[in-house]
Formats: C-alpha cells, sequence, structure tokens
C-alpha cells in the first residue's frame, strides 16, 4: 500500500529544512485605520504596522469604496448567482467592464476572478486560437503568465529581463509570418524594474507580433488616471491586450484583460477559465468600480504614494540597509538567506509590532531571500522610523551569527 501521509509529510519536511515553509499571519485590519492592524495569536490581540499590503493605495478602506460596496448589497444581496453565461452577469459587472475598457482606452474588458485566472486563460487560449503561435515571453515573468503559456502548448522563447536586444534577436529567428504574442509586466513586483514598453512595442511594429502586458503592480498607480506605466508613457494605443488586477492598486478583489471587441470575445467564448467560474460578487465588482472612478479623478492618493515611497527608500539607504534600487513603488530589502529572512520578519513582528513577509524560493531566485516594503499614503514618518531603526538594530545583529548558524546575534 502506499503510505500516502508519508509522502506529504516527507514534502512539507523539505521546504521546512530549507526555511521557506510560510506561515500565515492572522489579522484583523482596523477599518479607516489602514496600516494600523491586530495580530491574532493564541495568547491574544496586539496592534501592529502593516508594511507588505499590496492594497498599495489603501484604497480597500477608501468611504466610497466601502459605501458602494454596502449599496450593492442593501440593492442585490450577496453572490452573483452563477456564471458569466448562466446567471452571473449584473448591472455591476457591465459597467466595471465598460469602466475598464476606458480606462485602458480599449474597445472592451473582460472581468475574471483574479489577474492569476485572467493571464492563464487569456493566454492559454490564445496560443490555441492563432494556428502555430510563438509566445515571447520575459524570463520574470509572473508565475501566471508561465502556466497559461505552458497550457496553450505553444511554441515559447524566454528572452532576457527587460533586454529588447535579446527579445529581437529571438524575434528574428521567427518567420515574420507567424503568429507571435510578446508577453511581459510594466512593473515586475519583486525588484520593481519597469519593462521599456515603447521599445517592445517598437519591435511588435518591426515583426508583426501581438503585445501582452500585464499591469497588475502599476494600475491605480501610475498615469494621470492610474491607466499603469503604458499610460504614463503615453503607449497605451500600441498595447494590444493589457491584463490587470482590482486587488492592488484598487483594493479589493478580481482580474481582467482588455483589448479589441473580437479578441475579448475570443476569450469570452473560448477560455475555460472564464466561462466555467462563478462570476465576482456584485458587492467587489460594485467597489472596483467606485475605485476605479475615484482614482481616475484623483492624483491625490498616487501623488502622497509616490512622496511616502521617496521618503522610506531614503531613510533605509541612509541607515546603509541594502534596498534595491528602482524607479518604481517597491522597496525590497535584500537578505539572502531563507532561515535567516524568516529570522528577521519574525522578530519584526514579534519585538517591533512590524509586519512584513519573508519573500522566498520560489517567488524569488535562491540566494537572493529578501523583505518586500510596500508603503503607502497613510504609512507616516513615525512609522517610518520605527521600522527602520527596527532592520538596523537586526543588521547590527547578524555579524556574529552569519556564515555559522544561519541565526541572528542578540539584539
Amino acid at each position: 500500500m502506499v503510505d500516502y501521509a508519508r509522502h506529504l509529510k516527507a514534502s512539507l519536511d523539505a521546504i521546512r529544512k530549507e526555511g521557506r515553509y510560510r506561515v500565515f499571519a492572522d489579522l484583523k485590519r482596523h477599518r479607516g485605520a489602514f496600516p494600523a492592524a491586530d495580530h491574532v495569536t493564541p495568547g491574544g490581540a496586539k496592534p501592529i504596522v502593516v508594511w507588505c499590503s499590496n492594497d498599495y493605495l489603501g484604497m480597500g478602506q477608501h468611504p466610497r469604496v466601502i459605501a458602494a460596496m454596502h449599496e450593492a448589497i442593501d440593492s442585490v444581496g450577496a453572490g452573483s448567482g452563477g456564471t458569466r453565461n448562466i446567471s452571473g452577469t449584473t448591472h455591476y459587472h457591465v459597467e466595471l467592464e465598460n469602466e475598464i475598457a476606458d480606462l485602458h482606452r480599449k474597445e472592451h474588458a473582460l472581468l475574471f476572478t483574479s489577474a492569476y485566472v485572467a493571464n492563464e486563460a487569456a493566454l492559454s487560449t490564445l496560443a490555441k486560437l492563432l494556428p502555430g503561435c510563438v509566445i515571447f515571453s520575459d524570463e520574470k515573468n509572473h508565475a501566471s503568465m508561465i502556466e497559461g503559456i505552458r497550457h496553450g502548448n505553444c511554441e515559447k522563447r524566454i528572452f532576457r529581463h527587460n533586454d529588447p536586444a535579446d527579445l529581437e534577436a529571438k524575434l528574428k529567428q521567427v518567420p515574420i509570418d507567424t503568429p507571435k504574442i510578446i508577453a511581459f509586466e510594466s512593473v515586475y513586483s519583486m525588484d520593481g524594474h519597469i519593462a521599456p514598453i515603447a521599445t517592445i512595442c517598437d519591435l511588435a511594429d518591426k515583426y508583426g507580433a501581438l503585445t501582452y502586458l500585464d499591469e497588475v503592480h502599476a494600475v491605480g498607480i501610475y498615469g494621470p488616471r492610474g491607466g499603469g506605466i503604458a499610460e504614463r508613457d503615453g503607449v497605451l494605443d500600441r498595447v494590444d491586450i493589457v491584463n490587470g488586477t482590482l486587488a492592488k492598486g484598487y483594493g479589493v478583489m478580481g482580474g481582467y484583460i482588455a483589448g479589441t471587441r473580437d479578441l475579448i470575445d475570443a476569450i469570452r467564448s473560448f477560455a475555460p477559465g472564464f466561462i466555467f467560474t462563478t462570476s465576482l460578487a456584485p458587492a467587489i465588482a460594485a467597489g472596483a468600480l467606485a475605485s476605479i472612478r475615484h482614482l481616475k479623478g484623483s492624483d491625490m492618493e498616487r501623488a502622497r504614494h509616490q512622496e511616502r515611497v521617496r521618503a522610506l527608500k531614503s531613510r533605509l539607504a541612509a541607515a546603509g540597509l541594502p534596498v534595491f534600487q528602482n524607479q518604481s513603488h517597491i522597496v525590497p530589502v535584500l537578505i539572502g538567506d531563507p532561515v535567516h529572512c524568516k529570522e528577521v520578519t519574525d522578530r519584526l513582528l514579534d519585538a517591533h509590532g512590524i509586519y512584513a513577509q519573508p519573500i522566498n524560493y520560489p517567488t524569488v531566485p535562491r540566494g537572493t531571500e529578501r523583505i518586500r516594503l510596500t508603503p503607502g499614503p497613510h504609512h507616516t514618518d513615525a512609522q517610518m522610523d520605527a521600522l527602520t531603526e527596527a532592520l538596523r538594530g537586526l543588521w547590527a545583529a547578524c555579524p556574529a551569527a552569519v556564515g555559522r548558524t544561519g541565526k541572528l546575534a542578540a539584539e
């Protein structure tokens, strides 16, 4: 007989030994007081400050978003009623798709339950609908894009990260009349790098390729209306397909793609990840709609966000901490060891009331383990000072133990 339990335990023991076993923190946010929260433990709850949320602008706490969700629940109830094809399309879904299409200056948009599902469904379906398609994928693309390409069962070519020269060299190897898709991200969420979108679009025009741009970590946050890096750089009209999320800059939940009417209709009609999935609850669609509309007309949140990012990066650099230099809002601090990374974040939480999750393999390559900080508009100078001092103290405790035990010295 197969000892199933033994195999499962061995797999779990292996990642525990590597120091990358993931533990969820049990948190309760304080409505209207983000980034404040309570950390719930068997011994009780204690106040903490959240430093790793992807609700980059704090829109999950915005009064307009919350009010819109309450109104939707009071008007139509809780669930959507089914898949979009059966009974799960409500007017909130229709309005939201129209708003997203307008945001990206596209003919149409299509909602999914997450941007992961949107990427997987769209890329895999396009690969199957375009005979002989070759997808050119940035080597640091998100797992959802990698899965979509894999499930499309098409030929793929991986190009060096943000390297147009390497991309062109690979495009040259494929006949001009072969269907091609260049899949890449605008903001890479672990390093904070920003893609050269215009240059990649130039190559797409030259070699007859479609561009598929993941703007998940940029929508709401960049551009005069929150349309992402493509809007900021003035190249919205040159990008064929945009993937985005409602769960980060917009603070709610869900994902989408935007493009031409026929392209969106093809994904709607053929993608199993769309056809067979219950649609977003109307209240979620209503909250996302309110968030997009607000950020289209308000630049205050984006301006404050960018100022806070600059302020934190400056403090960390002045303290001599190994903060990555980039042009985005992502603030990674390199540690380089999974056990050490988890111990640093555990001490931040337990001793300082600071919550920042360790980022380990497979999210980042081995040897590049890090803390990924995401300052938002509501983080105060005092909270930044407390974070910087806590990290400075932990780094000062490292030298006596590094290379021998993998443990931090006593603070």
